[in-house]
């Protein structure tokens, strides 16, 4: 029997999608005999045949077909998206989508509406599935799915944008923000508007799905910090180096441990991060991905891959859509559910804080007293040697503090006249 398939969108990896199932798979078992896109005489850069595919531009001629199985959502967005994929679900059709915005918004509604669609046991039950929106090509959802159900996981941080990875890569050869966005955008990585990747918005949609997946609790997406690069510069790359570290755009979700044990609340967080160059996240390089899952069977596991492209990402796609035909694909999009981890995003880590000043006496001292006045215990201090008096840096790392506290340590100094700027600060890697 052969499944039809409606597609939702027709661009980058609709078309890597459409080219996989109906060029290389040539599979009995599924056929996309439909295509949804706003404008049906728009050129295509893949070849749709027309005997077997039609173009629409009006999605209820999908929704509403009653020859259609699985609908694949590729157009993106929150708004079209998410009412074509709950119609979808309401109408009993399976649903894969490579949406992470989506997912994250609306995750708890998703997994309602499968359960309660599934409810009814006289019809067929709907899946959905979503491996493409988190890390491209890294098959990190299924995993997560299948892998760790006798296990208890402790902690999954991620590189998982490929456009910050490769702006930071480039910032570590020496080149400046402005110039390295520039490419990036020139190279089509970055969007005119790059502030979903810059800002960490898009690593903070992808961490909360992966917290939903690892810890069985839903993060609002809201209320999880979130520090972009934008402020990162060069000097960090230099102190980074003196340091045997480099710096990554790095989504986090945690158990806290004061001892070890993990069971403490759930932080969940994005931020630079000062990272060992021995550590697996300091190897995914240019647009390249990385997870980390740490557990208590496992220890650490690591997972990299492409986290973009046509076909890394159509690839995703084509898995759980194949996953849906042969009725291997979970019941259940989240198979973990927990009410007993409590969520605390005020996160307890080492940091890592620069402080540009104009030079003078008593620097030092006054940083010294502006963090025990916070209880932040002062590690390490490092400084460059001083090329002009009138703009310096030096960087202070803190021992094992709380987000809170490194935010208010940053605000004080930030009002000293020393100061030139807002110091810029990120947690580390220290443990490792």
């Amino acid at each position: 029997m052969t499944t039809c398939i409606g597609m939702i969108g027709a661009g980058t990896v609709g078309g890597g999608v459409y080219e996989i199932i109906m060029n290389r798979l040539n599979s009995s078992s599924a056929t996309i005999t439909k295509i949804c896109v706003r404008d049906a005489n728009k050129p295509r850069d893949f070849q749709i045949d027309s005997s077997i595919t039609q173009v629409v531009t009006d999605v209820s001629s999908i929704l509403n077909d009653e020859s259609i199985d699985l609908v694949v959502e590729v157009a993106g967005g929150t708004t079209f998206a998410k009412d074509a994929v709950f119609a979808a679900l309401k109408g009993g059709k399976s649903v894969v989508t490579a949406n992470k915005a989506l997912i994250a918004e609306y995750l708890d509604e998703i997994v309602s509406l499968v359960d309660e669609v599934n409810a009814d046991k006289s019809k067929k039950a709907v899946k959905f599935g979503y491996e493409a929106s988190v890390c491209g090509g890294i098959p990190i959802i299924h995993t997560l799915q299948s892998a760790y159900k006798g296990d208890i996981i402790n902690e999954v941080s991620g590189i998982c944008n490929g456009t910050t990875n490769f702006m930071l890569g480039k910032m570590e050869d020496g080149a400046d923000y402005d110039d390295v966005l520039k490419e990036a955008q020139d190279l089509g990585f970055a969007e005119a508007d790059p502030t979903a990747d810059v800002a960490g918005h898009d690593v903070r949609a992808k961490i909360a799905i992966l917290a939903k997946l690892a810890f069985g609790i839903t993060v609002p997406i809201d209320t999880i910090p979130c520090i972009g690069i934008t402020e990162i510069s060069v000097v960090d790359f230099a102190y980074a180096k003196s340091m045997g570290c480099t710096i990554k755009l790095v989504g986090t979700a945690v158990r806290q441990s004061e001892f070890g044990e993990h069971d403490g609340a759930l932080s969940v967080y994005v931020s630079p991060k000062l990272v060992p160059l021995n550590h697996l996240l300091a190897s995914a390089t240019g647009c390249g991905n990385a997870v980390a899952v740490d557990s208590s069977n496992l220890g650490t596991a690591s997972f990299t891959g492409p986290g973009a492209g046509r076909y890394a990402t159509a690839n995703s796609v084509v898995a759980d859509t194949m996953r849906v035909v042969n009725d291997t694909c979970p019941s259940s999009p989240f198979p973990m559910l927990s009410s007993s981890i409590d969520i605390d995003n005020d996160f307890v880590s080492a940091f890592y804080i620069r402080i540009s000043f104009q030079d003078g006496l008593g620097i030092i001292r006054s940083v010294g007293d502006l963090a025990e006045s916070q209880g932040v215990s002062i590690h390490s201090i490092l400084q460059q040697p001083i090329t002009d008096r009138m703009a310096a840096d030096t960087v202070v790392t803190t021992e094992a503090c709380k987000y809170s506290q490194v935010k208010a340590l940053c605000e004080l100094i930030e009002k000293e006249d020393f100061a030139l700027s807002a110091p810029v600060f990120f947690p580390m890697i220290s443990d490792y």
